[in-house]
């Protein structure tokens, strides 16, 4: 019960189009790939949001978007926060449920599970939206994480992960390959390891290889 109450925080309102909450942007159109984050809660404390917020004023409008989106990948990737995802236990967990719905409400492209933050590519199906899919994943998953976290005698106060979440809507094939290659290399880049391959709850993991994700994939994407 309490681990379920903690759950019903994690929340993804669903909208059509364009819309905003806190610091970033969305566009949220069933059918359309999307490379998506979500991050733990205290991974991104508020001070440190208000803190660049206020930094970010000091640049052209122009600019702030990808300043804004640099430094949060930054910090985030830095490793902030109880990082809970580094329980094997956990991350596995976090890897099952992405791929538990994957060919029936979206396609799974690719993914990464770090410490703080969780890496997806996704194309949507026709009936549920970047909003849904992400808000029931975070339902799910913060249960099951209060739930490994009493069982072992842990106490979790307050939301589990983060509100918002950061979305990119595919463009092209070029893009394609550049949101892979960016989701695979994440682990890389914040020290996790060496190279790609060795990140084992990622889709980059040769013992993920027969996993349904690939050339098929790829080309559904990219003809739309």
């Amino acid at each position: 019960m309490k681990a379920a109450k903690t759950a019903n925080t994690e929340i993804g309102v669903p909208r059509a189009g364009w819309h905003s909450r806190e610091y970033s942007p969305h566009f949220d159109a069933p059918g359309t790939a999307q490379h998506v984050t979500f991050h733990l809660a205290d991974s991104l404390p508020k001070s440190v949001l208000q803190q660049l917020e206020a930094e970010l004023k000091l640049l052209p409008e122009a600019k702030r978007d990808l300043e804004r989106r640099k430094r949060l990948d930054a910090y985030i990737d830095a490793g902030h926060g109880c990082c809970i995802l580094r329980d094997p236990k956990m991350a596995k967990m976090i890897e099952a449920s992405l791929l538990s719905f994957d060919g029936q409400r979206y396609h799974l492209l690719a993914w990464a599970v770090t410490p703080n933050h969780v890496h997806v590519l996704v194309q949507p199906s026709t009936e549920w939206s970047i909003a849904k899919i992400v808000g029931s994943r975070k339902r799910f998953t913060a249960v099951k994480i209060c739930e490994q976290l009493e069982a072992t005698g842990q106490s979790r106060g307050g939301r589990v992960w983060h509100r918002e979440y950061w979305d990119r809507y595919i463009r092209d094939g070029a893009h394609l390959a550049q949101a892979i290659e960016y989701i695979h290399q994440n682990p890389v880049k914040a020290g996790l390891c060496q190279r790609a391959e060795e990140w084992q709850w990622s889709s980059a993991f040769p013992g993920n290889a027969n996993l349904r994700i690939g050339g098929v994939r790829l080309y559904r994407v990219e003809a739309g």
